[in-house]
């Protein structure tokens, strides 16, 4: 699994922006020789609860801490998400790299829902 080691430097940290930035760093040197679809899709789901789990005690309101979780899989994205583009089709990414971006933030506004009681779940 890609995301052991990503969830493992963001375990113990102590605010949300420091367990993000562990999360997203050690995700940066993992995926270094490439990375597949799947293997992205998956370090969007561990970051996800890892900061859903974060978040969920602040006492933010709901719109705030979506903001955040979004803004954490922004970041990912940003970081990342190259990596998952063959050299031949770096053209055409190019022009649909902000497209696949807004898709992959609504896809992770509709998977935050779900993986909040699951994160509750664990944490019981």
């Amino acid at each position: 699994m890609i995301s052991t080691a990503p969830l493992t430097a963001a375990k113990d940290l102590g605010t949300v922006a420091e367990k993000v930035r562990a999360f997203v760093t050690i995700a940066k040197a993992k995926a270094a020789d490439g990375l597949t679809v799947s293997e992205f899709a998956e370090l969007v789901t561990a970051l996800l609860r890892v900061v859903v789990a974060a978040v969920d005690s602040l006492p933010d309101t709901n719109e705030e801490k979506k903001a955040w979780c979004l803004d954490a899989v922004a970041m990912l994205f940003d970081a990342v998400a190259d990596k998952c583009v063959p050299t031949l089709a770096w053209p055409i990414w190019l022009v649909v790299r902000g497209s696949v971006r807004s898709l992959v933030l609504m896809a992770a506004a509709g998977a935050i829902e779900s993986i909040l009681p699951l994160v509750r779940m664990s944490a019981q």
